[in-house]
């Protein structure tokens, strides 16, 4: 499609009245022109959600605008041929407004849908009283401010009361009396070298948490694989998703949930993580994590390939690594409030390695 767009006019030296094409520029816009099928009732919720997603300004009803780059239009496009696959119609579109829309309007509804975000951010920020709660906010800016193709001024704000929220909620914490189980770092390194018991045949929260565990948690941990009836718990032993565990289920959280929010791990990357655990563990889209269902399947694939869970977990822990690096990229993290232990790989460097696989405890 040719960079510039144009718009016919009047030709004024011409008696006849003809008309010429002029040119107006070049095309800052992308517009989504769609029509979806009334059936399944879903499907227009989903668009909706997908195109808010995306930070998509609405011109009309089946029209959406985005500023033209490189991602913005792949993401249409994306979006497109879903509508299209469901039995929909739509086309991308780039465009350059001659008459009734300028660029400076659109640019200026842009920055409002996030100023409109960011302020609800910094008011949940004052709020806050929950490690688990500022990740869940700090993952929704990330997010905010992946959407904020024109700089809107309420996100220094955000960012301000997000970083006064985390120096409160850190000068405020305190240790508890258990540390085998409060999930404190211990300053002397209370969870370094642990027996971590689990269920045998490890699948997707068990694969999940184990990787967690290791990476940022325990980095000398050994695994013991037990049945799921008949095993009693020795001295020492942590156990993780299982009857009447240390770390399991909590609420509705996944134990990889339980686990970030009882060793503060605030890091957007791992929350995300959580959340796409969450989806395939439970089952019950709470996060609609769009890599859920490509994720069930690799670790499907890891469970039919490996029956040893020590496998499993070497092969499945590769798949979350990659993941968690991958997050981090898209969000341009470079550090986490977290503090690992001691001797570990530092917390989401993007260029530290996870532990060499071993043979646990069995």
């Amino acid at each position: 499609m040719n960079d510039t767009a144009t718009r016919t006019v009047p030709d004024a030296s011409a008696a006849t009245g003809a008309v010429v094409d002029a040119p107006v520029g070049p095309a800052r816009w992308l517009l989504l022109i769609h029509q979806v099928p009334p059936k399944p009732d879903y499907l227009r919720v989903k668009v909706r959600r997908r195109l808010d997603r995306l930070g998509a300004v609405a011109l009309k009803n089946s029209v959406y605008v985005l500023p033209q780059r490189d991602d913005t239009l792949e993401h249409f496009q994306w979006l497109a041929r879903e509508i299209a696959g469901e039995g929909g119609e739509a086309s991308v579109c780039e465009a350059a407004f001659v008459e009734g829309v300028r660029d400076e309007d659109l640019a200026a509804a842009f920055r409002a849908a996030r100023d409109a975000e960011y302020a609800e951010i910094a008011a949940a920020a004052d709020a806050l009283d929950a490690a688990g709660a500022l990740a869940r906010l700090e993952r929704r800016m990330a997010d905010a401010t992946a959407l904020d193709y024109f700089a809107a001024p309420g996100r220094a704000t955000a960012a301000d009361r997000l970083r006064a929220a985390a120096d409160r909620l850190r000068e405020g914490a305190a240790v508890g009396p258990d540390a085998s189980t409060s999930g404190t770092w211990g300053g002397g390194g209370v969870l370094r070298g642990r027996t971590w018991v689990t269920r045998e045949g490890v699948f997707v929260d068990r694969i999940a948490s184990a990787w967690l565990i290791r990476r940022f948690i325990d980095p000398d941990a050994t695994f013991r694989f037990v049945p799921a009836r008949g095993y009693r718990p020795a001295a020492g032993e942590l156990r993780f998703d299982m009857f009447e565990a240390e770390y399991t289920h909590e609420g509705d959280r996944c134990t990889f949930e339980t686990l970030l929010a009882r060793f503060d791990l605030d890091d957007p990357a791992l929350v995300r993580l959580g959340e796409i655990v969450h989806d395939i563990d439970l089952g019950d889209a709470k996060f609609g994590r769009d890599e859920a269902a490509g994720l069930a399947a690799l670790l499907n694939g890891v469970a039919l390939s490996h029956v040893d869970d020590h496998d499993r977990l070497a092969h499945g822990g590769a798949l979350f690594e990659s993941l968690y690096q991958h997050f981090r990229s898209v969000a341009g993290n470079t550090s986490t409030s977290g503090n690992p232990p001691t001797g570990s790989p530092t917390a989401g460097s993007p260029t530290a390695a996870p532990p060499p696989p071993r043979r646990d405890a069995v």
